[in-house]
């Protein structure tokens, strides 16, 4: 047996089999895929291949994400319209599936685009993207809080999802760059990449559809949905524990996706070589497929709260040594970068089952109007970091460019490169600390499971 397959004590309720989570956990292949490569690539694409100024770059990814602010919600209501009306939210998980077109549109600029043009371009896939994206991701995420399952099974099932997710955000992170053309990328690579890429999402989303399905059979819904709607949201946002929660996961969302969209950045600016971009991104996701099974044994034994923080305080660490930069060594940085992988897959675990914890524990809301705040905020922080490098970026006065063409950086430039890739992780992931130190209900939930 693994560290997954634990079963849980008498009275947590229904223990779900391995075949239906691998099937539900697999959706996630095709959400890591979209958090991964626009994340990662994006910022880099608009201002290294086609010559967007970096304020402009990262008001292209963070406008699109102002509508997230009241879309998700919606979806959320939506999701509990659906699961009241017909027991559940099959119908909003199909719709998702149309993100990949969504992702291969967001590469595929016209080739006579570049500047302002080409970032109203992007702007505009972006949004129907992250509407897509949550039409998958808001009932998705709601299926742990319609099973009639426990505390602990909870943080199980979100395990066997940080398994796969971890593994979609590798090899996506992995191969995205290669794909689109790796230290000599051109704008037809970026495209034949959002194109293969777009094909295994949908495949896996298509998987993921039918594992939840399954997982219903095994574990049938264990209250009944409610409407939702305004009154619902006003309700969710007025819960205390959800609301700290929700501020700390803007913080460390945000963090996490700074440093991702940095990555290219540090790699050919700070490092010298833009190759050693899939060095570090395979340092920052793969410990994750190792360590997540040991989150969750940590979790078990000193309850979610306190691992949340522990993970907390080693990516703030880890991002203070990367601020050194490379007279650390390269070997020391991308230990450091592992560092902050193996807290980022305790960072993606705990929260994920902290919210059907909440759920449960709260005012009777659906389960996908809390998700639909969720996923909100989770397309605000994957909009907000990236803006914040890009700010970094633009005060340093970094220098846009097309692809191939080599511009000499001022040593401002350099050097936003390098604190916006550490410092500022470290202040921001400080805020998700003091934020999550509020969030209480932990003990009580685990008490009671």
């Amino acid at each position: 047996m693994t560290g997954l397959d634990h079963q849980p004590a008498t009275g947590e309720g229904t223990t779900l089999p391995r075949g239906p989570l691998a099937g539900f956990a697999t959706g996630s292949l095709g959400m890591g895929v979209w958090v991964t490569v626009p994340g990662l690539l994006l910022l880099y694409f608009l201002t290294d291949v086609l010559a967007v100024a970096p304020w402009l770059a990262g008001l292209a990814l963070l406008l699109p994400k102002v509508a997230d602010v009241l879309l998700h919600p919606w979806i959320g209501h939506r999701c509990d319209v659906e699961q009241a009306r017909r027991g559940d939210r099959r119908r909003l998980l199909l719709i998702g599936c149309a993100l990949p077109a969504a992702f291969a549109a967001l590469f595929a600029v016209p080739g006579g685009l570049t500047g302002a043009p080409a970032a109203a371009w992007v702007a505009v896939a972006f949004v129907a993207g992250n509407l897509l994206f949550a039409a998958y991701q808001v009932p998705y995420l709601a299926t742990p809080a319609d099973l009639r399952i426990g505390y602990h099974e909870r943080t199980r099932l979100m395990a066997f999802r940080m398994v796969v997710l971890t593994l979609g955000i590798l090899v996506s992170g992995l191969l995205a760059p290669l794909l689109a053309g790796g230290d000599a990328a051109t704008r037809d690579g970026y495209q034949r990449m959002g194109l293969l890429l777009a094909v295994g999402m949908l495949a896996a989303m298509l998987v993921g559809v039918a594992g939840i399905g399954r997982l219903r059979r095994v574990a049938a819904a264990s209250a009944p949905a409610h409407e939702g709607g305004w009154r619902a949201l006003g309700a969710a946002l007025r819960d205390r524990q959800f609301r700290w929660l929700v501020a700390a996961y803007l913080a460390m969302s945000t963090t996490t996706h700074l440093v991702l969209a940095g990555v290219p950045y540090y790699a050919e600016y700070e490092l010298g070589r833009a190759g050693l971009t899939t060095v570090l991104v395979a340092a920052f996701v793969a410990p994750a497929l190792l360590v997540t099974p040991a989150w969750l044994a940590v979790a078990r034994r000193f309850g979610k709260q306190r691992a949340l923080l522990a993970g907390q305080g080693a990516f703030a660490a880890g991002s203070l040594v990367l601020a050194v930069g490379r007279p650390a060594g390269l070997p020391l940085l991308v230990g450091a970068v592992a560092v902050l992988g193996v807290a980022f897959a305790g960072m993606q675990l705990l929260p994920f089952s902290m919210v059907p914890d909440v759920i449960r524990a709260g005012t009777g809301v659906g389960a996908g109007t809390y998700t639909g705040v969720w996923t909100a905020t989770e397309a605000t922080g994957a909009a907000l970091g990236p803006y914040l490098y890009a700010l970094c970026l633009a005060g340093g006065g970094f220098v846009a460019s097309l692809a191939g063409e080599t511009v000499v950086q001022p040593d401002s430039a350099l050097a936003a490169v390098r604190y916006g890739f550490g410092l500022l992780p470290a202040a921001a992931m400080l805020a998700a600390i003091l934020l999550q130190r509020r969030y209480t209900l932990d003990r009580a939930a685990r008490a009671g499971s």
